[in-house]
């Protein structure tokens, strides 16, 4: 399998299930949205996160996906992710092949966000926004995989126990919403048939 092929079957397969909307009665969520970036680099598929600044008010340091809450110009939940990636990594909305949606994901911060997964330019040709963006992280999406990078803890969130989910990909750890919606990425990758040769070939 190349990594095209895993790009179209991951298509098909978000294609094939509907997104969950959030729902949480007796709590008013505000808008939000986020790219989830993949790329393809010398024949291998990658992830990009990026690292907020410390000096951000909301969320400093942690690691993300490019995106934000919704502007009143935003038509849609994915004009929202492709004008925050624009705006913090500097690529081009009409560079973006959009592959489909995860589930919402509720945030403590009464968020709903509307992940959306897109394959960006392979180049690594960014222009990050210093304001949003402190450093960038590619990952090839073996490495996402290995079940040694994952450790759940639970807690009360909203009201309700939930798993907490945090990957380390060396010095980095990706937690909150962003490991969340990690969480059902891979999900959503582990049942595209053949993918483990495709990916293993990738070590």
């Amino acid at each position: 399998m190349s990594v095209e092929s895993l790009f179209q079957a991951l298509e098909a397969r978000l294609a094939s299930r509907p997104a969950r909307d959030v729902d949480l009665p007796g709590f008013v969520l505000r808008e939000a949205s986020v790219l989830v970036p993949l790329f393809e680099r010398d024949g291998v598929p990658h992830m990009l996160f990026t690292r907020r600044p410390a000096t951000i008010r909301t969320h400093a340091n942690q690691y993300s996906y490019p995106g934000g809450g919704r502007d009143a110009e935003d038509l849609t939940p994915l004009h929202t992710a492709l004008r925050e990636t624009e705006e913090e990594l500097g690529i081009d909305r009409s560079g973006v092949r959009v592959l489909g949606m995860l589930d919402e994901v509720p945030t403590i911060s009464q968020y709903r966000i509307r992940p959306f997964v897109g394959v960006i330019p392979g180049d690594g040709k960014y222009v990050p926004s210093p304001e949003e963006v402190a450093f960038i992280l590619e990952v090839p999406l073996v490495n996402l995989l290995d079940p040694a990078i994952l450790r759940i803890e639970k807690k009360e969130v909203l009201g309700a126990q939930r798993d907490l989910y945090f990957y380390t990909y060396d010095s980095h750890v990706i937690w909150g919403a962003t490991a969340r919606i990690l969480r059902d990425f891979l999900t959503q990758v582990a049942q595209v048939p053949g993918v483990e040769a495709m990916l293993g070939g990738a070590r």
